[in-house]
């Protein structure tokens, strides 16, 4: 995974599904269509949850990102509970499938399938994520300043010594570490066949857990992600990024889409990312990129995206907090690039450091992002030109073995990694254990436990969320709406409606389980859950805290406000 490129310089019915998740009609399959997830319902869902998790990444619990079943019920409780989470990003990893070549460990495989049950149990989705840093940990030198993740180390041997020399973020490995950028540019050229050792044993991976899985928690597998941030190592004489792309990371990704419909995953999308520093904000790291020379993808690839703010996690090139509209453009640049690909988005990581240099910029860079997925503008501007989809996310990560990690880093007794991510010196999971062993959030909960749009019965046009975490940026321009909110969060609905059987349904965050709902449709609330059922055409719907507001005057500004679009 990468972070900031520098500091200082730089996710059949089931037999036991209960009578809330039928009517939530949780258990149905997804499918890409016209430009957005829709259920078997025919309604647009949004996937929103987090990683899991960065201990796959660690030698600690054998790539494993639980040290037990039982945690990662623990941990899938609590993501349900703290964040109303619908979907993970589950990661795996080729060094553990396939530590010697030719032989998959099915072990491992069973681990992994049963960790995922944890959450496919609780009708959370997941997506499968190949994860790999730095092509591989067995690159660097037991007494490394940095570590990586991801190929065995029979596929990582015979590179010379390693060294990052003055780097000052363990990204920059990516292009200065020459024992890296070669094996990384071996694995692209498919060299002593080492791509279709990978293609192979993902082959192998992918179909033990489709024949693990019940086939109804298979239907919560929405797809698979072939491999974190790929990046070229190096390029070809004359040969320029998005030429690698083309030529190079396609082609790889149209092997391991026959990969994924050879073991049984003909249904579900691939969830292909652009050259990894496509979108970098640190404009002298960033590469052009974004498959913008490959032929549209269509319905079977997801555009798969990651989002850091490097400048913020400098300290230095964005000194201040993020603001109001912060990253509109760079989110509005992913739905140009899903839009052009002929399929819907997904940003399958962002975050921000939860400790240590930089995290006060934490809460303003997280309510920036998350605003970016939910619209296209501003909020000053919002209320003007509110179109938009919203983006499904999933944030780097969720690991409650937060600060309580036992990683021998390379592999050396002397350096044991106890502290934040145990990786590179990260801190990023949003849940930690507290004292007692319960899971708690790492940053503000109305951050990350927020309402958002989980089934549409129709067609998304405009979305917002006012948090109220950090300062407000919503400016309510209608007086009889400003009125009855208030000070209080709010949300804002504007969709087409189908007129279906299935309802729009809209995850309630802890400070709005007895909301006030100001609706064209039908409201009814079901825990964390407002369920909205309205005729044919569109619908609009305002969420926020009771008050002693006008609600008639608000009404009627509402309707006159979407009507005159």
């Amino acid at each position: 995974m990468r972070r900031a490129v520098l500091l200082t310089v730089l996710f059949l019915f089931s037999l036991v599904i209960t009578p809330v998740r039928a009517e939530s009609f949780d258990g149905t399959e997804l499918r890409v269509s016209g430009g957005v997830f829709r259920d078997e319902h025919g309604r647009e869902v949004v996937l929103r949850g987090f990683n899991v998790s960065g201990t796959a990444k660690l030698a600690e619990y054998r790539g494993l990102p639980f040290a037990s079943v039982a945690d990662a019920r623990k941990s899938a409780t609590a993501m349900k509970q703290l964040t109303g989470a619908n979907a993970v990003r589950f990661l795996l990893t080729w060094a553990w499938i396939e530590p010697v070549r030719g032989q998959i460990d099915h072990a491992y495989l069973d681990g992994v399938t049963a960790q995922l049950r944890a959450f496919t149990d609780q009708g959370i989705r997941a997506y499968l994520d190949f994860h790999q840093d730095l092509y591989s940990r067995h690159l660097f030198n037991k007494d490394s300043w940095y570590t990586g993740d991801g190929a065995p180390a029979w596929a990582a041997s015979g590179y010379p010594k390693e060294s990052c020399g003055l780097c000052f973020h363990w990204g920059q490995n990516m292009k200065n570490n020459n024992a890296v950028t070669a094996a990384t540019y071996d694995f692209w050229h498919n060299r002593d066949g080492v791509q279709d050792s990978f293609l192979n044993a993902a082959g192998e991976a992918m179909k033990h857990v489709r024949e693990a899985l019940p086939a109804n928690e298979f239907k919560l597998v929405v797809g698979v992600d072939p491999l974190n941030e790929p990046y070229a190592g190096k390029y070809d004489s004359g040969q320029t990024s998005q030429q690698w792309e083309r030529d190079l990371l396609m082609p790889f990704y149209h092997r391991f889409r026959a990969e994924m419909d050879e073991a049984g995953w003909t249904s579900k999308p691939a969830f292909v990312e652009p050259l990894v520093f496509w979108n970098q904000n640190v404009e002298f790291f960033a590469e052009p990129g974004g498959l913008t020379l490959v032929p549209a993808l269509g319905d079977r690839f997801v555009f798969n995206a990651h989002f850091y703010d490097g400048k913020a996690q400098s300290g230095v090139l964005m000194p201040g907090k993020a603001g109001d509209g912060q990253y509109t453009q760079a989110f509005g640049t992913i739905r140009e690039r899903a839009a052009a690909h002929g399929t819907t988005a997904i940003v399958s990581e962002f975050g921000h450091p939860v400790s240590g240099y930089t995290s006060d910029k934490t809460s303003s860079v997280l309510k920036a992002i998350y605003q970016g997925l939910d619209s296209v503008s501003s909020g000053a501007r919002w209320w003007s030109a509110p179109r938009g989809t919203v983006i499904s996310g999933s944030q780097w990560h969720w690991d409650t073995n937060y600060g309580r990690h036992r990683e021998l880093m390379n592999d050396n007794p002397d350096k044991v990694k106890t502290d934040g991510d145990a990786m590179n010196d990260e801190h990023f999971s949003a849940v930690k254990l507290d004292a007692a062993g319960h899971p708690v959030l790492t940053v503000e909960r109305a951050l990350v436990d927020r309402v958002y749009p989980q089934a549409v019965a129709g067609t998304t046009l405009a979305f917002t969320y006012e948090d109220r975490a950090y300062q407000t940026w919503q400016q309510i321009p209608l007086p009889a709406v400003r009125s009855l909110v208030g000070s209080a969060p709010f949300a804002v609905l504007v969709w087409d409606s189908n007129g279906g059987a299935a309802p729009t349904e809209l995850h309630l965050p802890e400070s709005l389980r007895s909301p006030l709902v100001v609706s064209s449709a039908s409201s009814v609330v079901e825990g964390s859950r407002l369920l909205l059922r309205g005729g044919t055409g569109r619908q609009f719907a305002l969420v926020t805290a009771a008050s002693g507001g006008n609600v008639a005057a608000a009404e009627a500004e509402l309707r006159q406000w979407y009507q005159s679009w």
